[in-house]
């Protein structure tokens, strides 16, 4: 007698984090225009590298702000209403930039960015959450984290196509912003709740809460709350010392190049290869993990390895200080962003594996502001520095600092000792 057949699970959950994906490469493609069109509009206006800093801090500012505020947004709307707001206000705001006129016009546009595109982490890590299990959640975290290399890279070839088309950098924005109203149309479709979705088989539902820790809705998560565990603390100081990197590349890689006197062109046109390292680098982090977690190893212990290989590895980036060969240089900066997205589909990671799911969005939140804090430092250093001397102390501290920010995750990111009476740390 044949055996009955097993039903088949459904796989809606990778089609929700192909979403996460394509919003995160539109939400970089927006950010990126301005880092592309750099060095146009820093010649056409006369700007410093400290006006141009300016900018970027009046985004980061927002930007910082609304990670912490945008991580409890999305834990008291949910995923669907969360993404539909953000995504059409960043989008919006995008197109809007188009109008700038001038220094102060840009930073204007700039701060409204970043107030927009600054949950788009948090949202994505609680999605995450909520519709993955404990062994697919760095798959899933490098799915969507990758987004931001892909947005990245294509940035620059979209921009400068346009700008060469229209002769001007203005219908470069409103083309990028229209991206986010597509995404748009298509979530509000397709979106709901993996308990809701009329997709979702109830195999897949069972395979989706494998490994959640029962939530209960009586114990509220506050901030004040959250910080009394070192586990917040790991999460937020690390992410503190190592977010500089990327931000440092993707928002002055361009002007880098074109300071070492190769051609706009080349510039732009080289500015892809950290940002297509950043997105293996994206897959070689989670992939890394999730073998050893199918080999049988504690999730924290897999997570912690990735970073203890691949973060003091960045000190690499030292040899561009001893090279003026465009090959080399960039191809060392593709390295430490390979090394970097390794590590950032880890830390992204985290609050998904430490903490109940009630309080992953706030804590994302918090990791993300104390990430803005320290690339709000590191730009307006970066802007005086590269003014007073050169982009080589800057080159060094992007090599030296994960060091320490490896040192800060595998210390205090650990499993609690102890059960937690508030029930919000899982165990890993």
């Amino acid at each position: 007698m044949t055996p009955p057949l097993e039903p088949r699970r459904s796989r809606v959950r990778w089609w929700i984090g192909g979403l996460l994906f394509a919003s995160t490469i539109i939400n970089y493609i927006d950010r990126q225009t301005l880092s592309a069109l750099a060095p146009i509009i820093k010649t056409e206006y006369h700007w410093t590298n400290t006006d141009f800093a300016s900018l970027l801090i009046a985004f980061r500012i927002a930007y910082t702000v609304m990670q912490g505020v945008g991580g409890r947004l999305f834990d008291t709307l949910g995923s669907r209403r969360g993404f539909a707001f953000v995504v059409s206000f960043y989008s919006l705001v995008a197109m809007s930039t188009a109008f700038a006129r001038g220094l102060g016009g840009f930073r204007f546009f700039r701060f409204l960015l970043g107030a927009g595109e600054g949950p788009n982490f948090p949202g994505a890590a609680k999605t995450v959450s909520e519709w993955f299990p404990g062994r697919e959640r760095a798959w899933a975290v490098a799915l969507f984290d990758s987004g931001t290399s892909i947005g990245g890279a294509v940035a620059p070839f979209i921009v400068l196509y346009t700008y060469k088309l229209f002769g001007t950098w203005r219908p470069a924005f409103v083309l990028t912003g229209c991206l986010g109203f597509v995404w748009l149309f298509v979530w509000l479709r397709y979106y709901q709740s993996p308990e809701s979705h009329p997709s979702v088989s109830n195999e897949e539902l069972r395979h989706i809460r494998e490994g959640r820790a029962p939530e209960s809705a009586t114990l509220a998560v506050r901030w004040r709350d959250l910080i009394r565990y070192r586990q917040t603390w790991g999460i937020v100081l690390g992410r503190f010392l190592l977010d500089p990197y990327w931000f440092f590349v993707a928002e002055w890689f361009a002007i880098y190049l074109f300071s070492k006197g190769f051609r706009l062109e080349q510039s732009i046109l080289g500015f892809w290869m950290p940002f297509l390292g950043a997105d293996l680098g994206n897959f070689a982090g989670g992939g890394l993990s999730s073998y050893w977690i199918s080999r049988g190893w504690p999730v924290g212990k897999a997570r912690r390895a990735v970073l203890l290989i691949f973060g003091p590895s960045m000190i690499s980036l030292l040899g561009v200080l001893y090279t003026s060969n465009y090959v080399v240089a960039v191809s060392l900066f593709a390295y430490a962003s390979f090394a970097y997205a390794a590590c950032s589909t880890m830390f992204l990671s985290l609050p998904t594996d430490v903490y109940d799911s009630r309080a992953v969005g706030t804590v994302a939140g918090m990791a993300g502001t104390g990430a803005g804090i320290g690339t709000l430092i590191s730009t307006y250093l970066i802007g005086r520095v590269t003014d007073a001397t050169s982009f080589a102390p800057v080159i060094a501290a992007a090599a030296i600092v994960p060091c320490l920010a490896t040192a800060v995750f595998v210390s205090l990111v650990r499993s609690p000792r102890r059960p937690d009476p508030r029930g919000l740390l899982r165990e890993f």
